[in-house]
């Protein structure tokens, strides 16, 4: 190693033991410099390198009346288990700010059990913000298990799958599973799924305790369009039939019913079950997918949901 990346490490562990002493033990910034052996400019500068090379993420702890407000009208609504909501930025209220902590929060709730858990997880953007926020962790007694392949049809890998990320992270058993999102016919869809290894994934999903999903939007921005997974004709023909939204790529309606034939006939997902006793957490955000989430929440295929103010009130104004 140069010295200058010497240099450059040493910098970057000053600033962990600066943020740490200013975030976690509530010194001053006096303190710190004390503590250090610096000036007091310098403490403030490697409090701000903390917070600028991404060394440190915040959680807001307090508990803000509004949002809280919205939550119990959220769950009494739409007769959910849970629902997180997190302020919105009033300038970008689509944002998906404050999101990923909180559902990284409620991962990690789940990741602290002593007693052994079965972790589902889908894939998408929003999933991968939230993994990206977790602790490292040591979690050997849970297992993870994605509720959809991580193939492309071209055998290359998908972008957004969120499941070894999350494994490496937290050090759980994991299982991917070893499937394109979509198989070619309905047919070879069965004869995927009667693979021993994809069976004994799928039984495992159904005794799953917790579930985690990324709620996606129709239309020639959805993401199954946007990550190439289906075309504009595909498109065209899911919104003619009324499609609104999708889960793990199972394509729904305004009342959260599965359509008929079209792409769920290939998608190799495990099945989207509505009216689960386990948690089955959405997590998403925005104008653009208040009708995909709307008819989640109508359909009983999640029944939690983290979200913002923004969002949720789309969503009581329905």
């Amino acid at each position: 190693m140069s010295n200058r990346q010497d240099s450059e490490t040493s910098r970057l562990d000053e600033a962990a033991r600066a943020a740490w002493l200013y975030y976690v033990a509530g010194n001053t910034q006096d303190e710190i410099a004390r503590k250090l052996g610096v000036s007091r400019q310098s403490a403030q500068r490697l409090v701000s390198l903390a917070v600028s090379e991404k060394l440190v993420k915040v959680r807001l702890d307090h508990p803000i009346a509004r949002c809280m407000e919205l939550s119990v009208r959220m769950r009494e609504k739409f007769d959910m288990l849970m629902c997180e909501i997190v302020p919105s930025d009033p300038d970008v209220p689509s944002s998906t700010t404050g999101i990923a902590q909180a559902g990284a929060a409620e991962m990690e709730r789940h990741l602290k059990s002593n007693h052994p858990k079965i972790i589902a997880i889908g894939t998408g953007r929003a999933l991968r913000s939230c993994v990206e926020q977790l602790s490292p962790m040591d979690c050997p007694q849970h297992r993870i298990v994605s509720l959809l392949g991580n193939m492309m049809s071209d055998g290359s890998a998908t972008a957004y799958n969120v499941v070894i990320r999350m494994a490496e992270r937290v050090n759980a058993r994991h299982y991917p599973m070893p499937l394109p999102v979509f198989a070619r016919t309905s047919d070879e869809k069965q004869i995927l799924h009667s693979q021993e290894p994809v069976h004994n994934i799928l039984e495992l999903i159904r005794q799953a305790d917790v579930t985690f999903v990324g709620i996606g939007n129709m239309g020639t921005d959805a993401p199954m369009h946007i990550d190439g997974f289906i075309d504009r004709d595909d498109v065209r023909a899911l919104e003619r039939a009324g499609a609104v939204g999708e889960i793990t790529s199972w394509v729904y309606n305004q009342d959260g019913e599965l359509l008929d034939g079209l792409v769920n006939d290939r998608v190799a997902s495990a099945p989207l079950v509505p009216n689960q006793e386990n948690p089955i957490i959405g997590i998403a955000v925005g104008e653009q997918k208040s009708a995909a989430i709307l008819g989640a929440l109508r359909g009983k295929l999640i029944n939690s949901l983290i979200t913002n103010e923004f969002t949720a009130e789309l969503l009581l104004a329905s």
